[in-house]
């Protein structure tokens, strides 16, 4: 869904026509909220801009009475373009034409349960920041594998993005890279913890002076992809453990997302990695 293919809705009340949003009470709301502060008259005129017309795409898509709800955020001040420049990161398709294929998990007919959340299970960590740097495929891999460590070992350990950052030279740091190089560095290296080697969402030296090891080398032994485009296949891996996965980002109902099942186009240009954490229905509409 593109901002500049939907307008502005007008909502109907009682037969009577609602007034236009206060566009600079809520934009001056929103950077007192997010402690926005902009680089002279010029810049703050181009993100009141980007605010107004993310606000109209929010008020047309609540219009419509979806599955999911939109909202202002910290991003509404960004275009689209912008908020994939900046907050994704994960190497475009064409760039993995010589990866090796890796063994491939298929959906095996098995049952599947109606529904799973890892996140109250213990073996998923709480949210975090990637903040300005295309480190996404760091987040990814490291929720992978904080989930799978947690049910091998009964202990959930927080793990150091910064190190494949650093460290993982096959991949680029704050400028992208692809899941599945970082899983192949954790299978040949130790991998810090989180507190040892704490995040600065910008690229660094690698220093593995004070890591004290979340995972020990040779405590990853092997990663596998799921079959592409199979929904049982990635919700019976999903039922295993949290997976790394792709998704595409750069779309305002992902940026400007709120609450709700987000039932807008997926997209397939993925730019982006994420963790997937579970699966069931939220008022009758399967996620």
């Amino acid at each position: 869904m593109k901002s500049s293919c939907v307008a502005a809705a007008v909502l109907v009340a009682a037969g009577h026509e609602m007034p236009p949003p206060d566009y600079m009470m809520m934009f001056n709301n929103f950077k007192t909220t997010y402690g926005k502060v902009y680089n002279g008259i010029n810049e703050d005129a181009v993100r009141f801009g980007n605010f107004k017309a993310n606000v109209d795409v929010i008020y047309a898509t609540n219009a419509r009475n979806l599955t999911f709800a939109l909202g202002v955020n910290e991003f509404t001040d960004l275009t689209q373009d912008e908020f994939a420049a900046i907050y994704t990161g994960l190497k475009p398709a064409s760039l993995w034409s010589g990866l090796p294929r890796l063994s491939t998990h298929e959906y095996n007919g098995a049952p599947l349960a109606s529904s799973v959340d890892w996140t109250t299970q213990g073996v998923v960590t709480p949210v975090k920041n990637q903040g300005q740097c295309g480190s996404c495929w760091s987040f990814s891999t490291t929720g992978a594998l904080e989930g799978a460590w947690a049910l091998s070992t009964g202990s959930l350990v927080s793990l150091s993005e910064q190190q494949f950052v650093d460290c993982d030279t096959t991949d680029s740091g704050c400028n992208g890279g692809l899941m599945d190089y970082a899983f192949a560095f954790a299978q040949k290296n130790s991998i810090c913890t989180e507190g040892s080697y704490p995040y600065t969402a910008a690229d660094g030296t690698c220093n593995l002076s004070g890591c004290q090891v979340g995972i020990p080398q040779g405590g990853v032994v092997g990663y596998t992809d799921v079959a592409t485009d199979s929904e049982q296949a990635l919700m019976s891996a999903v039922a295993q453990q949290p997976v790394s996965i792709a998704i595409e980002a750069d779309q305002s109902s992902f940026q400007l997302y709120s609450s709700g099942v987000l039932t807008a186009s997926c997209g397939t240009r993925l730019d982006h990695g994420v963790l997937a954490v579970g699966y069931g229905t939220d008022a009758g509409t399967d996620y």
